[in-house]
Protein backbone atom coordinates (compact mmCIF):
# COMPACT_ATOMS: atom_id res chain seq x y z
CA UNK A 1 0.00 0.00 0.00
CA UNK A 2 1.46 3.09 -0.59
CA UNK A 3 1.05 5.52 2.30
CA UNK A 4 2.67 8.48 0.54
CA UNK A 5 0.32 11.54 1.53
CA UNK A 6 -1.27 9.86 4.13
CA UNK A 7 -2.44 11.41 7.34
CA UNK A 8 -1.95 8.45 9.47
CA UNK A 9 -0.54 5.01 9.05
CA UNK A 10 -2.43 1.98 10.02
CA UNK A 11 -0.97 1.17 13.26
CA UNK A 12 -1.69 5.23 14.58
CA UNK A 13 -5.77 4.98 13.12
CA UNK A 14 -6.02 1.56 14.91
CA UNK A 15 -4.53 3.38 18.17
CA UNK A 16 -7.05 6.33 17.54
CA UNK A 17 -9.94 3.74 17.42
CA UNK A 18 -9.34 1.15 19.70
CA UNK A 19 -9.37 4.65 22.64
CA UNK A 20 -11.97 6.26 21.73
CA UNK A 21 -14.86 6.82 24.34
CA UNK A 22 -18.22 8.47 24.55
CA UNK A 23 -18.12 11.76 26.33
CA UNK A 24 -21.12 13.24 28.51
CA UNK A 25 -23.23 16.08 27.04
CA UNK A 26 -21.88 18.00 29.57
CA UNK A 27 -17.91 17.36 28.33
CA UNK A 28 -18.40 18.75 24.82
CA UNK A 29 -15.97 21.19 24.16
CA UNK A 30 -13.73 20.39 26.47
CA UNK A 31 -9.88 19.56 26.55
CA UNK A 32 -10.59 15.72 26.13
CA UNK A 33 -13.35 16.27 24.03
CA UNK A 34 -11.34 18.72 21.63
CA UNK A 35 -8.53 15.78 21.38
CA UNK A 36 -10.54 13.18 20.79
CA UNK A 37 -12.32 15.14 17.53
CA UNK A 38 -9.24 16.03 16.41
CA UNK A 39 -8.26 12.40 16.65
CA UNK A 40 -12.18 11.33 14.38
CA UNK A 41 -11.05 14.63 12.13
CA UNK A 42 -7.67 12.71 11.14
CA UNK A 43 -9.48 9.58 10.99
CA UNK A 44 -12.24 11.33 8.40
CA UNK A 45 -9.54 12.86 6.44
CA UNK A 46 -7.84 9.22 6.49
CA UNK A 47 -11.00 7.29 5.45
CA UNK A 48 -11.53 9.71 2.29
CA UNK A 49 -8.45 9.70 0.94
CA UNK A 50 -8.62 5.29 0.99
CA UNK A 51 -11.69 5.38 -0.81
CA UNK A 52 -10.60 8.14 -3.07
CA UNK A 53 -7.60 6.14 -4.32
CA UNK A 54 -9.61 2.80 -3.69
CA UNK A 55 -6.87 1.35 -1.73
CA UNK A 56 -7.30 -0.90 1.37
CA UNK A 57 -10.32 0.76 3.74
CA UNK A 58 -8.42 0.10 6.84
CA UNK A 59 -9.86 2.93 9.15
CA UNK A 60 -13.04 0.98 8.17
CA UNK A 61 -12.30 -2.55 9.21
CA UNK A 62 -10.94 -1.07 12.56
CA UNK A 63 -13.92 0.59 13.38
CA UNK A 64 -15.59 -2.71 12.78
CA UNK A 65 -13.28 -4.75 14.24
CA UNK A 66 -13.45 -2.67 17.83
CA UNK A 67 -17.08 -2.17 17.73
CA UNK A 68 -16.82 1.33 17.34
CA UNK A 69 -19.35 2.44 15.16
CA UNK A 70 -21.96 2.84 17.53
CA UNK A 71 -20.39 4.85 19.58
CA UNK A 72 -19.44 7.15 15.94
CA UNK A 73 -23.82 7.50 16.12
CA UNK A 74 -23.69 7.98 19.37
CA UNK A 75 -21.40 10.55 18.98
CA UNK A 76 -23.17 12.19 16.49
CA UNK A 77 -26.93 12.24 18.13
CA UNK A 78 -25.20 13.55 21.15
CA UNK A 79 -23.88 16.56 19.34
CA UNK A 80 -27.35 16.71 17.22
CA UNK A 81 -29.01 17.07 20.92
CA UNK A 82 -25.66 19.57 21.70
CA UNK A 83 -26.79 22.06 18.95
CA UNK A 84 -30.54 21.73 19.25
CA UNK A 85 -30.69 22.84 23.13
CA UNK A 86 -27.10 24.00 24.19
CA UNK A 87 -26.26 25.72 21.25
CA UNK A 88 -29.08 27.54 21.25
CA UNK A 89 -29.04 28.50 24.63
CA UNK A 90 -25.70 30.20 23.97
CA UNK A 91 -26.77 31.88 21.19
CA UNK A 92 -29.87 33.61 23.37
CA UNK A 93 -27.46 34.89 25.78
CA UNK A 94 -24.84 38.16 25.47
CA UNK A 95 -21.95 35.71 25.25
CA UNK A 96 -19.37 37.06 23.29
CA UNK A 97 -16.07 35.31 23.45
CA UNK A 98 -12.26 36.04 22.11
CA UNK A 99 -12.96 33.70 19.57
CA UNK A 100 -15.80 31.60 18.23
CA UNK A 101 -13.10 28.85 17.14
CA UNK A 102 -13.99 26.34 19.81
CA UNK A 103 -17.83 26.78 19.43
CA UNK A 104 -17.21 26.44 15.83
CA UNK A 105 -15.57 23.15 16.27
CA UNK A 106 -18.69 21.62 17.90
CA UNK A 107 -20.92 23.03 15.19
CA UNK A 108 -17.78 21.29 12.92
CA UNK A 109 -17.87 17.67 14.46
CA UNK A 110 -21.43 16.70 13.80
CA UNK A 111 -20.38 17.32 9.78
CA UNK A 112 -16.64 15.49 10.69
CA UNK A 113 -18.89 12.56 11.93
CA UNK A 114 -21.51 12.52 9.24
CA UNK A 115 -18.81 12.51 6.36
CA UNK A 116 -17.30 10.18 8.16
CA UNK A 117 -20.30 7.41 8.87
CA UNK A 118 -20.74 8.48 4.95
CA UNK A 119 -17.37 6.52 3.67
CA UNK A 120 -18.03 3.32 6.16
CA UNK A 121 -21.88 3.16 5.67
CA UNK A 122 -21.18 2.45 1.98
CA UNK A 123 -20.11 -1.67 2.97
CA UNK A 124 -22.56 -3.90 3.93
CA UNK A 125 -20.77 -4.98 7.50
CA UNK A 126 -20.94 -1.86 8.54
CA UNK A 127 -24.02 -1.38 8.76
CA UNK A 128 -24.58 -5.01 10.69
CA UNK A 129 -21.53 -4.35 12.71
CA UNK A 130 -24.19 -0.49 13.92
CA UNK A 131 -26.68 -3.08 15.12
CA UNK A 132 -28.86 -2.19 18.08
CA UNK A 133 -28.04 1.62 16.79
CA UNK A 134 -29.18 1.40 13.13
CA UNK A 135 -32.49 2.44 14.06
CA UNK A 136 -31.02 5.33 15.96
CA UNK A 137 -29.12 6.15 12.68
CA UNK A 138 -31.93 6.32 10.49
CA UNK A 139 -34.12 8.45 12.76
CA UNK A 140 -31.57 10.73 12.20
CA UNK A 141 -31.72 10.86 8.58
CA UNK A 142 -35.26 11.14 9.05
CA UNK A 143 -35.24 14.25 10.79
CA UNK A 144 -32.62 15.70 8.18
CA UNK A 145 -35.10 14.35 5.54
CA UNK A 146 -37.71 16.43 7.26
CA UNK A 147 -35.51 19.77 7.43
CA UNK A 148 -34.59 19.82 3.92
CA UNK A 149 -38.30 19.66 3.04
CA UNK A 150 -39.36 21.78 5.44
CA UNK A 151 -36.58 24.77 5.14
CA UNK A 152 -37.24 28.56 3.29
CA UNK A 153 -33.62 29.57 1.93
CA UNK A 154 -33.43 32.73 3.35
CA UNK A 155 -31.36 36.43 1.32
CA UNK A 156 -28.16 35.01 2.74
CA UNK A 157 -28.32 31.92 1.42
CA UNK A 158 -29.53 32.52 -2.35
CA UNK A 159 -26.34 35.63 -1.87
CA UNK A 160 -24.02 32.48 -1.39
CA UNK A 161 -25.44 30.69 -3.88
CA UNK A 162 -24.96 33.58 -6.41
CA UNK A 163 -21.65 35.22 -5.45
CA UNK A 164 -20.03 31.83 -3.69
CA UNK A 165 -19.21 33.49 -0.92
CA UNK A 166 -20.59 35.82 1.65
CA UNK A 167 -20.53 40.05 1.11
CA UNK A 168 -17.49 41.08 2.63
CA UNK A 169 -19.42 44.78 2.94
CA UNK A 170 -22.19 42.96 4.72
CA UNK A 171 -19.66 40.39 6.79
CA UNK A 172 -18.01 43.63 8.50
CA UNK A 173 -21.08 44.67 9.73
CA UNK A 174 -22.06 41.24 11.96
CA UNK A 175 -20.87 40.45 14.88
CA UNK A 176 -18.60 37.00 15.18
CA UNK A 177 -21.85 35.50 17.13
CA UNK A 178 -24.22 36.33 14.28
CA UNK A 179 -21.53 34.77 11.80
CA UNK A 180 -21.46 31.87 13.73
CA UNK A 181 -24.97 31.71 13.31
CA UNK A 182 -24.25 32.06 9.55
CA UNK A 183 -21.73 29.47 9.51
CA UNK A 184 -23.95 27.00 11.79
CA UNK A 185 -26.83 27.09 8.58
CA UNK A 186 -24.10 26.36 5.98
CA UNK A 187 -23.10 23.22 8.08
CA UNK A 188 -26.41 21.93 9.51
CA UNK A 189 -27.71 21.99 5.27
CA UNK A 190 -24.29 20.10 4.12
CA UNK A 191 -25.27 17.81 6.94
CA UNK A 192 -28.72 16.97 5.76
CA UNK A 193 -27.81 16.71 2.02
CA UNK A 194 -25.04 14.07 3.37
CA UNK A 195 -27.22 12.25 5.33
CA UNK A 196 -29.07 11.30 1.98
CA UNK A 197 -26.42 9.40 1.31
CA UNK A 198 -26.33 7.79 4.64
CA UNK A 199 -30.16 6.83 4.38
CA UNK A 200 -29.40 4.92 0.80
CA UNK A 201 -26.46 2.92 2.40
CA UNK A 202 -28.51 1.45 4.95
CA UNK A 203 -31.56 1.08 2.28
CA UNK A 204 -28.89 -0.97 0.29
CA UNK A 205 -28.14 -3.08 2.85
CA UNK A 206 -31.72 -3.71 4.24
CA UNK A 207 -31.88 -7.27 3.67
CA UNK A 208 -29.16 -7.91 6.12
CA UNK A 209 -30.27 -5.86 9.02
CA UNK A 210 -33.44 -6.12 11.32
CA UNK A 211 -36.58 -6.20 10.32
CA UNK A 212 -37.67 -3.67 12.65
CA UNK A 213 -35.12 -1.07 10.50
CA UNK A 214 -37.68 -1.80 6.78
CA UNK A 215 -40.61 -1.40 8.67
CA UNK A 216 -39.17 2.17 10.52
CA UNK A 217 -38.15 3.25 7.36
CA UNK A 218 -41.44 1.83 5.55
CA UNK A 219 -44.46 2.33 7.84
CA UNK A 220 -43.21 4.20 10.71
CA UNK A 221 -41.47 7.10 8.37
CA UNK A 222 -42.83 6.85 5.32
CA UNK A 223 -39.37 7.72 3.51
CA UNK A 224 -40.46 6.63 0.34
CA UNK A 225 -42.87 9.93 0.58
CA UNK A 226 -40.15 12.08 1.77
CA UNK A 227 -37.75 11.15 -0.66
CA UNK A 228 -40.32 11.88 -3.47
CA UNK A 229 -40.79 15.23 -2.13
CA UNK A 230 -37.44 16.08 -2.40
CA UNK A 231 -37.51 14.79 -5.99
CA UNK A 232 -40.28 17.48 -6.52
CA UNK A 233 -38.86 20.16 -4.60
CA UNK A 234 -34.81 19.77 -4.57
CA UNK A 235 -33.44 21.32 -2.10
CA UNK A 236 -30.12 21.00 -3.62
CA UNK A 237 -31.24 23.13 -6.60
CA UNK A 238 -32.09 27.04 -7.03
CA UNK A 239 -33.15 28.90 -10.18
CA UNK A 240 -31.92 32.82 -9.59
CA UNK A 241 -32.41 35.21 -12.51
CA UNK A 242 -32.66 32.55 -15.14
CA UNK A 243 -29.61 30.93 -14.27
CA UNK A 244 -29.60 27.14 -13.04
CA UNK A 245 -27.45 26.62 -9.52
CA UNK A 246 -27.00 23.17 -7.96
CA UNK A 247 -25.24 22.09 -4.89
CA UNK A 248 -22.27 19.91 -5.63
CA UNK A 249 -19.06 18.67 -3.48
CA UNK A 250 -20.45 21.18 -0.39
CA UNK A 251 -20.91 24.13 -2.47
CA UNK A 252 -23.07 25.60 -4.72
CA UNK A 253 -22.15 25.50 -8.71
CA UNK A 254 -23.71 26.96 -11.58
CA UNK A 255 -24.85 24.84 -14.26
CA UNK A 256 -24.57 24.86 -18.01
CA UNK A 257 -27.45 24.48 -19.99
CA UNK A 258 -25.71 20.64 -21.21
CA UNK A 259 -25.32 19.95 -17.85
CA UNK A 260 -28.97 20.75 -16.19
CA UNK A 261 -30.04 17.11 -16.82
CA UNK A 262 -27.20 15.75 -15.64
CA UNK A 263 -28.14 13.85 -12.26
CA UNK A 264 -25.46 14.74 -9.40
CA UNK A 265 -24.21 12.37 -6.51
CA UNK A 266 -27.06 13.45 -4.41
CA UNK A 267 -29.74 13.06 -6.85
CA UNK A 268 -28.61 9.52 -7.97
CA UNK A 269 -28.53 8.58 -4.08
CA UNK A 270 -32.51 10.07 -3.91
CA UNK A 271 -33.53 7.83 -6.72
CA UNK A 272 -31.29 4.55 -5.47
CA UNK A 273 -32.98 4.95 -1.95
CA UNK A 274 -36.28 4.73 -3.92
CA UNK A 275 -35.45 1.80 -6.21
CA UNK A 276 -34.87 -0.21 -3.72
CA UNK A 277 -37.84 0.61 -1.35
CA UNK A 278 -39.99 0.28 -3.97
CA UNK A 279 -38.82 -2.06 -6.22
CA UNK A 280 -37.24 -5.01 -3.87
CA UNK A 281 -39.89 -7.58 -3.22
CA UNK A 282 -39.55 -7.89 0.88
CA UNK A 283 -40.10 -4.13 1.06
CA UNK A 284 -43.31 -4.55 -1.37
CA UNK A 285 -44.63 -6.96 0.88
CA UNK A 286 -44.36 -4.82 3.77
CA UNK A 287 -45.09 -1.03 2.16
CA UNK A 288 -48.61 -0.40 3.60
CA UNK A 289 -49.79 1.00 -0.08
CA UNK A 290 -52.96 3.18 0.62
CA UNK A 291 -54.02 4.89 -2.11
CA UNK A 292 -52.73 8.11 -0.20
CA UNK A 293 -48.87 6.49 -0.28
CA UNK A 294 -49.79 5.16 -4.26
CA UNK A 295 -50.94 8.77 -5.96
CA UNK A 296 -47.97 10.49 -3.73
CA UNK A 297 -45.27 7.74 -5.65
CA UNK A 298 -47.45 7.76 -8.70
CA UNK A 299 -46.08 11.46 -8.84
CA UNK A 300 -41.89 9.88 -9.82
CA UNK A 301 -43.59 9.43 -13.34
CA UNK A 302 -43.11 12.85 -14.42
CA UNK A 303 -39.49 13.04 -13.06
CA UNK A 304 -38.68 9.36 -13.97
CA UNK A 305 -37.98 10.07 -17.47
CA UNK A 306 -35.39 8.41 -20.11
CA UNK A 307 -32.82 10.53 -19.73
CA UNK A 308 -33.05 9.47 -15.90
CA UNK A 309 -33.24 6.19 -16.72
CA UNK A 310 -30.58 6.25 -19.44
CA UNK A 311 -27.87 7.34 -16.51
CA UNK A 312 -29.38 5.25 -13.82
CA UNK A 313 -30.48 2.19 -16.31
CA UNK A 314 -31.99 -0.25 -12.99
CA UNK A 315 -34.74 2.84 -12.73
CA UNK A 316 -36.59 1.54 -16.12
CA UNK A 317 -37.74 -1.47 -14.01
CA UNK A 318 -39.44 1.12 -12.08
CA UNK A 319 -40.85 2.89 -14.60
CA UNK A 320 -42.52 -0.14 -16.02
CA UNK A 321 -43.79 -0.86 -12.32
CA UNK A 322 -45.28 2.65 -11.84
CA UNK A 323 -47.08 2.47 -14.70
CA UNK A 324 -48.65 -0.56 -13.65
CA UNK A 325 -49.00 0.51 -10.15
CA UNK A 326 -51.32 3.45 -11.86
CA UNK A 327 -53.58 0.52 -13.41
CA UNK A 328 -54.50 -1.98 -10.38
CA UNK A 329 -55.15 -1.40 -6.41
CA UNK A 330 -51.85 -3.13 -4.63
CA UNK A 331 -52.35 -5.53 -2.61
CA UNK A 332 -52.33 -5.22 1.06
CA UNK A 333 -49.09 -5.25 3.07
CA UNK A 334 -48.43 -8.58 5.06
CA UNK A 335 -49.00 -7.80 8.52
CA UNK A 336 -46.41 -9.96 10.38
CA UNK A 337 -45.52 -9.40 13.95
CA UNK A 338 -42.16 -7.44 14.08
CA UNK A 339 -40.54 -6.78 17.79
CA UNK A 340 -39.09 -3.03 16.98
CA UNK A 341 -35.84 -2.17 18.68
CA UNK A 342 -36.58 1.41 19.84
CA UNK A 343 -34.13 4.63 18.78
CA UNK A 344 -33.10 5.40 22.55
CA UNK A 345 -30.03 7.40 22.38
CA UNK A 346 -31.65 10.70 21.23
CA UNK A 347 -34.71 10.39 24.47
CA UNK A 348 -32.41 9.16 27.11
CA UNK A 349 -30.36 12.37 26.76
CA UNK A 350 -33.23 14.52 26.56
CA UNK A 351 -34.67 13.05 29.89
CA UNK A 352 -31.44 13.22 31.79
CA UNK A 353 -30.97 16.66 30.60
CA UNK A 354 -34.22 18.14 30.70
CA UNK A 355 -34.66 21.54 32.02
CA UNK A 356 -30.54 22.06 32.70
CA UNK A 357 -30.00 23.22 29.33
CA UNK A 358 -28.99 26.64 30.50
CA UNK A 359 -26.80 25.73 33.44
CA UNK A 360 -25.02 23.38 30.96
CA UNK A 361 -24.43 26.35 28.64
CA UNK A 362 -23.92 28.62 31.34
CA UNK A 363 -20.91 26.65 32.41
CA UNK A 364 -19.29 25.62 29.10
CA UNK A 365 -19.31 28.94 28.36
CA UNK A 366 -17.30 29.97 31.09
CA UNK A 367 -15.07 26.74 31.16
CA UNK A 368 -14.66 25.69 27.62
CA UNK A 369 -15.67 28.43 24.96
CA UNK A 370 -13.65 31.44 26.27
CA UNK A 371 -9.75 30.70 26.05
CA UNK A 372 -7.55 32.52 26.78
CA UNK A 373 -4.43 34.14 24.60
CA UNK A 374 -2.54 30.86 25.37
CA UNK A 375 -5.32 28.24 24.86
CA UNK A 376 -5.86 29.67 21.72
CA UNK A 377 -1.89 29.71 20.77
CA UNK A 378 -2.08 26.16 21.64
CA UNK A 379 -5.07 25.26 19.92
CA UNK A 380 -3.67 26.85 16.78
CA UNK A 381 -0.71 24.62 16.67
CA UNK A 382 -2.94 21.54 17.35
CA UNK A 383 -5.32 22.37 14.44
CA UNK A 384 -2.50 23.16 12.20
CA UNK A 385 -1.01 19.74 12.76
CA UNK A 386 -5.03 18.09 12.03
CA UNK A 387 -5.45 19.88 9.08
CA UNK A 388 -2.54 18.89 6.78
CA UNK A 389 -2.70 21.52 4.00
CA UNK A 390 -1.05 19.38 1.41
CA UNK A 391 -2.64 16.43 1.99
CA UNK A 392 -6.44 18.11 1.98
CA UNK A 393 -5.35 20.23 -1.88
CA UNK A 394 -4.81 16.78 -3.08
CA UNK A 395 -8.57 16.14 -2.08
CA UNK A 396 -9.82 19.15 -3.61
CA UNK A 397 -10.86 18.92 -7.15
CA UNK A 398 -11.49 22.57 -7.90
CA UNK A 399 -8.49 25.18 -7.81
CA UNK A 400 -8.54 27.67 -4.54
CA UNK A 401 -10.73 30.44 -4.66
CA UNK A 402 -9.33 33.89 -3.61
CA UNK A 403 -10.50 34.76 0.12
CA UNK A 404 -11.41 38.37 -1.04
CA UNK A 405 -12.88 38.16 -4.28
CA UNK A 406 -13.95 34.60 -4.94
CA UNK A 407 -11.64 34.13 -8.12
CA UNK A 408 -9.64 31.18 -8.99
CA UNK A 409 -6.24 32.03 -7.05
CA UNK A 410 -2.85 31.10 -7.85
CA UNK A 411 -1.24 32.64 -4.67
CA UNK A 412 -0.67 31.37 -0.79
CA UNK A 413 0.14 33.18 2.09
CA UNK A 414 3.37 32.44 2.43
CA UNK A 415 3.58 32.60 6.50
CA UNK A 416 0.44 30.49 7.54
CA UNK A 417 0.22 28.63 3.82
CA UNK A 418 -3.46 28.36 4.97
CA UNK A 419 -5.15 31.77 2.70
CA UNK A 420 -5.26 32.17 -0.86
CA UNK A 421 -5.58 35.12 -3.03
CA UNK A 422 -5.53 35.98 -7.13
CA UNK A 423 -3.41 39.04 -6.52
CA UNK A 424 -1.58 41.05 -4.27
CA UNK A 425 -4.12 44.03 -3.87
CA UNK A 426 -6.21 41.24 -2.07
CA UNK A 427 -4.12 39.62 -0.33
CA UNK A 428 -2.83 43.34 1.44
CA UNK A 429 -7.22 44.02 1.34
CA UNK A 430 -7.78 41.39 3.23
CA UNK A 431 -4.68 41.00 5.91
CA UNK A 432 -6.58 43.01 8.96
CA UNK A 433 -8.65 40.85 9.02
CA UNK A 434 -6.26 37.52 8.77
CA UNK A 435 -3.25 38.78 10.77
CA UNK A 436 -4.18 37.64 14.32
CA UNK A 437 -5.02 33.67 12.63
CA UNK A 438 -2.13 33.96 10.48
CA UNK A 439 0.18 35.11 13.81
CA UNK A 440 -1.23 32.26 15.44
CA UNK A 441 -0.37 29.58 12.57
CA UNK A 442 2.96 31.11 11.77
CA UNK A 443 4.52 30.61 15.68
CA UNK A 444 3.04 26.99 16.04
CA UNK A 445 4.71 25.97 12.74
CA UNK A 446 7.84 27.41 13.74
CA UNK A 447 7.42 26.45 17.18
CA UNK A 448 7.02 22.93 16.13
CA UNK A 449 9.91 23.10 13.51
CA UNK A 450 11.86 24.41 16.55
CA UNK A 451 11.26 21.95 18.65
CA UNK A 452 11.78 19.11 15.65
CA UNK A 453 15.01 20.54 15.05
CA UNK A 454 16.31 20.56 18.60
CA UNK A 455 14.84 16.71 18.92
CA UNK A 456 17.15 15.81 16.01
CA UNK A 457 20.16 17.79 17.81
Amino acid sequence: MDSAGDVLLPGEAEAYIEHLEPFDLKEIGGPKWTQQHERIEKLNIQAVLCATAQRDEFIKEFFINHDKIRLLIQDVLATEVWKEKVFTEIMDSDFEPRTTFPLYMVLYHEATLVNLLETIMYHRDSCESAEDCINDLVDYCYRKLCFLISRNPDEDELEEVVKGQQDLTTAAQVTSMEELEKQEKKLNFDICIKAISLLRYVTDHLQSLPLSVMNRILNTHDLPNLLVQLIESPPWSRRVDGVQYKYVDSKWKEISLEDQFHLTKTEGQVWIALYHLLMEQSCQEKYDLNSYRKNTILKLRAHLTTVVVDQIPVLGDMMRYLEHLSMMEPPPARKDLVLEQVPEIRDNLLKRYEGKWKKIAKQQMKNFFNPSEDQLREQARRWADTYNFDVLEGLIADPPKCAVCGQEATKRCSRCQNEWYCRRECQVEHWPKHKKACDLLHESTAKLEQQAAEAKS
